[in-house]
């Protein structure tokens, strides 16, 4: 083989490994995707950086939550994950005190499964699974016409598939792995990584 053949053989099996490490790698399909922040057209911009509106339609900076772990979420009433709802008040409720926070987005994007007004949704989760985790106001979180929210979000990871995609952001605001809709709040490996961030200086 000419040299000139190998060195581009070389060249290009490098630039392979590196374009996988800094934009997305994938474990088992779509299961779970991991980011790098520093690949970031823009690492020092923080997903805390952004604002938004609660689920009753006033204005929040989402700095509020500056310094703790974040598991956001595009929530929906009439899915078949919707029952996850259980599983992430759990969760939350045994990891808010060491900074943790789930950050719910309802979203109507996926076979109109969230048809309710902001009234009827806050009704349900507090009714039914007796939701205590931040709401925000439903948004679109995929496509042309995504929220501010989820451009940032999928800016090296992938749109959400369906209802309940989830997306772990650290204490620096940076997005660092997207899990599938089917990810369960209980999940082994979910758990593992929200300990590992949290667990970070």
């Amino acid at each position: 083989m000419k040299p000139g053949i190998l060195i581009l053989i070389v060249v290009l099996l490098v630039a392979g490994v590196l374009s996988w490490k800094t934009v997305t790698k994938f474990k088992g399909g779509v299961r779970v995707a991991y980011a790098d922040p520093e690949a970031s057209a823009d690492s020092s911009a923080s997903f805390y950086d952004l604002k938004t509106t609660t689920l009753e339609g006033n204005p929040i900076a989402l700095s509020e939550y500056q310094g703790k772990v974040a598991l956001v979420v595009n929530v929906a009433s009439k899915c078949g994950f919707t029952p996850q709802y259980q599983g992430l008040e759990t969760l939350y409720k045994q990891e808010k005190d060491k900074g943790f926070v789930i950050l719910g987005f309802p979203s109507n994007d996926f076979l109109h499964q969230e048809p309710g007004t902001p009234q009827e949704i806050r009704e349900f989760c507090t009714s039914k699974y007796h939701v205590t985790f931040p709401l925000f106001s439903k948004r679109h979180v995929k496509g042309s016409d995504k929220d501010e929210i989820y451009t940032f979000l999928t800016r090296q990871l992938e749109e959400p598939s369906w209802n309940f995609t989830k997306y772990l952001v650290d204490k620096e605001g940076r997005v660092v792995y997207r899990f599938a809709p089917k990810v369960t709040p209980e999940d082994k490996e979910l758990r593992a990584k929200i300990d590992e961030l949290l667990a970070a200086k």
